[in-house]
């Protein structure tokens, strides 16, 4: 009887896979499914029969099966998953001596427990999966050889005083007490909690992302309400805390507050129309998720009164009719000299037109008064705006944190796209808006003016944002020291330019892509940039689609053969879905880069994940009409009044699984003198993933790459410390090799950037922020957390 359900099972399951491999067929996929269907229909029909060749049928089929999965995959032991798991059960529940028994005796072959085909060839395959577990094909091993050199960059060294670590954007401290060989002896020092936590009407994208500040024997930083909190460094005791007042709405794009920056006026250089404050010395600066730059006695916590408004400048001000929610900041705004510049961030795809300027705008940080500013609509007229005038709306926005050469006398501005961000038919190409899109500006520091410009992404047609602060430094690349600045991309390029000029230091290629099919109207860049420092992922292919059963990795083959794919990040959005690799998330975003600049070496986290891109057209019956609802995300990617609103998610399967194959993570460690990635590993595990298909969050660490989102952070000790990815973990790894030195899981997500510090105990601290991610459904929370040695 048992072998009856059994069989009955087997040929459920064997019909199931022959409909969803014969729906495969049909969209030119790979046959084998039916195949593999057709085998367990077999095997199910002898059994059911009691035929002892059954188990003959079933082995030829488990060898089918793994000459197929070498064939396609090779010994990764992730991709033998989805194809190998079901089989394998199977097998081993027929090779049970409670299925072979009856088999034996129906034939008259006595009473035999063990199927010496079927038996030898499970146990076969048990061994190689035991084998696979400690073997990798996909990290790539390597050591840093590059020797410790002074450096002309100005880094980091007992304190943390911008968010970069300092204006350079390099994320580097010359601390060494925590080194690659002692790292293993971190404990925790104190945690704080700051009790801003996310309500149901706050937005889905509430994240905890801030890096702390140490600067005036004190902890800055800002939560995801724009509270700002002052710690005592060593103990994590309060001094102060602002708290404004709380707009809550879940129609609030991103509820998050990355940093915040100090500005000490004792220090700065003054001048007879530029005396030093007489109140609020030193001070810290806040820019608001409601487009409010606050400056705050760095000592009492209290407003300054002599800045802007009692202590305010509105950003809203000459930016016109502002929607709801449209304009926001989300970055650290940049202080250089006496100067607080800052760009913007709007709500992507929100309306068609009428979406609040990108424009930069530098202010007096004892004043408030506007000093310049840099508009992409008209860059020659830099001179503040006469009051009662308005920026043109609808051009490119920098919503990350600028860099500044202090000594060169230069900012540098990443802007991204400008909404609509998908759809560029009434884009007009000679504009200087379709000139500065994804656009690294070069501008005089003291008064705004235009030096150079380089473009990122040619006509973006995918929101390829330049998401990340630009780091400042000297290299030695191929023998000749220069000046750069290097820009990461969603793309997966790491364009190393000379910060001086813009020219090209690593050579840039310009890749040919597709300019057929798309929306009617749409025009396409013939090539786009590709750097030859990148880490754009690999093309997909049909083989390299993922899941945890065969029927959820058919799924996704079927999307991937149904959608348009070019085999490269630039494949057009379109009505019938598009395969955009990588997706808008990017491949970097703005937890940017870190880089030793002693040893010239450059440490990354990227990531590789694909979207789904649908555009769905408005008629004029929906053109005011909402398509998208809380419920059915993103509904913020409207795009109002506009021929097309736009449907971009994740490519997975219905369990909430990716659909490629992992790493989604990775880590990788760069010699900049020569361009050379010498080490790359998977970084993150499975634990704590917020699943569909189980419930809760998922026990179990399997290390296989996880999505990071956050930075890295690293320090004259050799020692890489990272949080950021999806499993709660904040780790150190060996600058050198990539080895990891040790971990230890936060009370909710990291994704945020760490910095260091040296304590009036002359201790160093490490310290991050866990409070999770929203949209990426890690454990919220409203932790910081300090570690030092033990």
């Amino acid at each position: 009887m048992l072998n009856k359900i059994t069989s009955i099972i087997i040929a459920l399951i064997g019909l199931a896979m022959l409909f969803m491999g014969a729906k495969l067929l049909l969209v030119g996929g790979s046959p084998f499914y039916a195949v593999m269907a057709l085998g367990l229909i077999a095997t199910a029909v002898t059994l059911y029969l009691n035929k002892r060749i059954a188990l003959s049928l079933y082995a030829v089929l488990m060898w089918i099966v793994l000459v197929w999965i070498i064939y396609e995959v090779g010994f990764d032991k992730w991709q033998w998953i989805p194809r190998g798991d079901l089989i394998g059960v199977i097998g081993l529940w027929l090779a049970m001596p409670w299925v072979v028994r009856p088999l034996f005796r129906a034939s008259g072959a006595g009473e035999r427990r063990f199927h010496p085909f079927l038996g030898g060839t499970v146990a076969v395959m048990i061994a190689l999966v035991i084998g696979l577990c400690f073997y990798d094909p996909y990290p790539q091993d390597g050591t840093m050889t590059n020797a410790r050199n002074a450096s002309s960059a100005d880094v980091a060294e007992n304190n943390w005083t911008a968010y970069g670590g300092t204006t350079n954007g390099l994320r580097f401290s010359k601390l060494n007490q925590i080194n690659k060989d002692n790292a293993s002896n971190l404990e925790v020092a104190w945690t704080y909690h700051t009790g801003d936590l996310r309500e149901s009407t706050d937005a889905t994208e509430y994240t905890f992302e801030a890096t702390p500040l140490k600067v005036n024997n004190a902890l800055y930083f800002c939560t995801p309400h724009n509270e700002v909190h002052a710690l005592d460094p060593q103990t994590g005791a309060l001094k102060w805390k602002y708290v404004p007042e709380k707009d809550r709405s879940y129609l609030q794009q991103h509820q998050t507050c990355r940093g915040v920056s100090y500005y000490d006026g004792s220090t700065a250089q003054q001048t007879e129309s530029n005396p030093a404050p007489a109140a609020c010395t030193r001070r810290i600066f806040n820019a608001t998720t409601d487009a409010k730059l606050v400056a705050l006695d760095a000592d009492t916590g209290k407003p300054c009164a002599d800045f802007g408004t009692n202590g305010v400048v509105d950003l809203h001000d000459n930016m016109g009719t502002i929607r709801p929610h449209a304009l926001m900041q989300t970055a650290a705004p940049l202080v250089a000299g006496k100067l607080v510049i800052l760009g913007g961030s709007v709500m992507d795809n929100g309306y068609n037109t009428g979406n609040p300027s990108g424009v930069i705008r530098a202010f007096d940080a004892v004043t408030g008064r506007l000093v310049w500013n840099f508009d992409p609509a008209n860059p020659e007229n830099t001179q503040p705006i006469a009051a009662g005038q308005t920026f043109p709306q609808d051009t490119p926005v920098a919503w990350a944190t600028l860099s500044a050469d202090l000594k060169n006398g230069l900012v540098y501005v990443p802007f991204g796209n400008a909404s609509p961000d998908e759809v560029g038919t009434q884009r007009d190409p000679q504009s200087n808006t379709e000139k500065f899109r994804d656009t690294l500006v070069a501008l005089d520091l003291n008064t705004g003016a235009f030096k150079w410009r380089f473009q990122s992404s040619k006509h973006d047609l995918w929101d390829r944002d330049n998401p990340s602060q630009p780091s400042l430094l000297d290299i030695d690349y191929q023998g000749k020291k220069q000046p750069v600045v290097i820009l990461p991309t969603k793309t997966g390029n790491l364009f190393v330019l000379n910060r001086l000029t813009g020219e090209p230091v690593y050579p840039i290629n310009q890749q040919k892509v597709s300019t057929e099919g798309g929306i009617t109207g749409e025009n396409f860049s013939p090539t786009q940039p590709v750097s030859a420092l990148n880490f754009i992922p690999d093309p997909l292919s049909e083989k390299a689609m993922w899941g945890i059963t065969p029927f959820d990795q058919m799924a996704c083959r079927i999307d991937f053969k149904s959608l348009r794919y070019d085999g490269n990040p630039w494949t057009p959005a379109t009505e019938g879905g598009s395969i955009v690799f990588p997706g808008n998330i990017g491949v970097f975003n703005w937890g940017s880069v870190a880089i030793d600049p002693e040893r010239q070496i450059l440490i990354a986290s990227p990531v590789r994940l694909a979207y789904k891109y649908n555009l769905i057209k408005r008629t004029p019956q929906t053109e005011e009409e909402r398509l998208f609802t809380k419920e059915n995300s993103p509904y913020w990617n409207e795009n109002f009044q506009g021929t097309y609103a736009i449907h971009i998610q994740q490519l997975s399967s219905d369990l909430g699984i990716p659909c490629i194959a992992p790493p989604w993570g990775r880590m990788v460690g760069v010699d900049l003198t020569t361009g050379k990635t010498e080490w790359m590993r998977r970084v993150g595990t499975t634990k704590n993933l917020n699943t569909t298909f189980l419930p809760g969050r998922f026990p179990i660490g399997f290390p296989m790459g996880m999505v990071a989102h956050g930075g890295p952070l690293v320090t004259a000790g050799d020692v890489v410390f990272h949080g950021a990815t999806a499993d709660n973990f904040f780790r150190a790894y060996d600058i050198n090799t990539g080895k990891l030195l040790w971990q230890t899981e936060l009370p909710a997500g990291g994704q945020a950037t760490p910095a260091t510090y040296l304590g009036s105990d002359n201790k160093q601290y490490v310290v991050i922020a866990a409070g999770g991610h929203g949209s990426l459904g890690t454990k919220g929370g409203d932790a910081v957390v300090a570690y030092r040695l033990k």
